[in-house]
């Protein structure tokens, strides 16, 4: 990767999150945490931003949030819900519409 290649929006943005699980691991202070963000939005290059994490250590990224793991499960089972409820209206209304007969929907 060439470090003299211009940072983007997504690279300044993986940065900071790396700052923030250093801070939450207790690596870095809220004041450095600050000052380091600062140089983050402030950096042009890939090596601007080489420089901001130099000495911490790599961190892996997070596999998944589990908060929207456990948001997209929970619409999942909405869903399936929702599904089972009208599938079940739509054989109750066929099974009344085959014992009433037909006149049973219209009004008299």
């Amino acid at each position: 990767m060439d470090v003299q290649m211009r940072a983007s929006d997504d690279d300044r943005q993986r940065v900071l999150d790396a700052l923030q699980r250093h801070t939450a691991a207790g690596r870095l202070d809220l004041d450095e945490f600050s000052e380091r963000a600062a140089a983050v939005y402030a950096a042009r290059t890939l090596a601007d931003l080489a420089a901001v994490t130099h000495d911490l250590p790599a961190t892996p990224a997070p596999a998944s949030d589990p908060t929207t793991a456990a948001a997209s499960h929970g619409r999942r089972d909405l869903l399936l819900l929702f599904t089972v409820a009208v599938v079940t209206l739509v054989l109750l209304f066929v099974f009344m519409a085959v014992t009433r007969g037909p006149g049973w929907v219209t009004a008299p």
